[in-house]
């Protein structure tokens, strides 16, 4: 069930509320909606966790399977790598080849581990940032839906009142889903084929200038 939905749920309390006696039910249903809006909130925070997960792993594929191949390729075609690692092979001594592995090894660890960090941490704070903004919505929910029980239990005139929570309703759902629909299609470009160093570092750029965008009009314009 969608945020929205249960507001509706609660203008029509007020509507009855303001028009006709309040059933004496209407305030343990609203009490109800409060313990529904918190199960709804642990759900939504679950699946924003997972659904960023999701990209997390796509974009650990990608490196795996796309970006370290050409990152070696580049690495030792270096000609001074590319040569000692030919009279390696050629001297055929297994002590030499051990110890090259080991000296280039952590090297080439921290390269893919400086990628990984460049292209996860910002979907790491993006994640933040939505959760942040969906608990902020939340808690307006929460607010509402306090007050009005509130309301219902004094049965009490909410004429005045309904203007106000009219504007407090306008939330961010609708920003918030098409931001996700945008980050998990950011992700897809990043982990599209390429053929060349080149296409790589192209994808990689498109890709942080855009979660980043993402996340500075979330910050700017949280409404």
């Amino acid at each position: 069930m969608r945020l929205k939905f249960l507001f509706y749920l609660l203008l029509v309390a007020l509507v009855f509320g303001s028009c006709a006696t309040i059933p004496h039910q209407a305030p343990a249903l609203s009490e109800e909606l409060g313990i529904k809006i918190n199960s709804i909130e642990k759900s939504h925070i679950k699946l924003l966790t997972i659904f960023f997960n999701q990209k997390r792993e796509l974009v650990d594929a990608f490196i795996v399977k796309e970006w370290i191949p050409i990152f070696a390729k580049e690495f030792f075609s270096d000609p001074k790598i590319s040569s000692a690692w030919d009279e390696i092979v050629t001297s055929n001594n297994k002590e030499d080849r051990l110890q090259f592995i080991i000296l280039l090894g952590p090297k080439l660890q921290s390269e893919i581990n400086q990628k990984r960090l460049e292209l996860i941490q910002p979907l790491d704070d993006l994640e933040k940032e939505f959760e942040s903004q969906i608990l902020n919505e939340y808690n307006i929910a929460k607010s509402i839906n306090n007050s009005l029980t509130s309301f219902l239990y004094s049965a009490s005139k909410v004429d005045e009142s309904r203007t106000k929570y009219m504007d407090m309703l306008g939330v961010t759902e609708g920003k918030i889903d098409a931001a996700l629909t945008k980050t998990d299609s950011i992700v897809n470009q990043l982990v599209e084929l390429g053929n060349t160093a080149l296409d790589k570092e192209t994808q990689i750029k498109s890709y942080l200038t855009q979660i980043e965008s993402i996340k500075e009009k979330l910050i700017t314009n949280p409404k």
